[in-house]
């Protein structure tokens, strides 16, 4: 997943992220959170601010520094959060959402997208024929 430590759609979310996080991990799926931002423009995104958010938050997962955005380039990553998840093979099975909430809490009985994606994918090596893109804010590239 492409995260960052200011986007106000990634902190609406980020309980619900360790949650499953930590949920797929049980069923022995791995996950890792990358931030690509440019820390210039953005200083709450510097590596610093990561590892703080990450000690913090106590993240379950690597919370990885995309300092040159060539990571955030290749997977063609377009926002925060944007969550991307991959079959044994490493073959994109899911490019969707974390759940229908946005920036909002959820509601109680709000699907949990990500989460079941990914755990049918474990199951069947594919993943759901729906899939809702991600919304959230725009990766901030550095200046050309």
């Amino acid at each position: 997943m492409f995260i960052c430590n200011h986007c106000p759609y990634v902190l609406a979310v980020l309980d619900r992220i360790i949650r499953d996080a930590t949920a797929l991990q049980a069923l022995g799926i791995g996950v890792a959170a990358i931030c690509s931002n440019d820390a210039d423009s953005h200083p709450a995104d510097s590596f610093e601010n990561m590892k703080k958010m990450a000690e913090e938050r106590d993240f379950p997962f690597p919370y990885l520094h995309d300092e040159d955005q060539s990571v955030a380039r290749a997977y063609d990553a377009a926002c925060t959060p944007d969550f991307f998840g991959f079959d044994a093979s490493d073959g994109l099975q899911y490019r969707g959402r974390l759940d229908e909430s946005r920036n909002r809490p959820a509601a109680p009985d709000a699907q949990r997208e990500l989460y079941e994606a990914m755990k049918l994918v474990a199951e069947t090596g594919r993943g759901p024929a729906d899939q809702v893109p991600s919304m959230g804010c725009s990766i901030k590239w550095k200046a050309a």
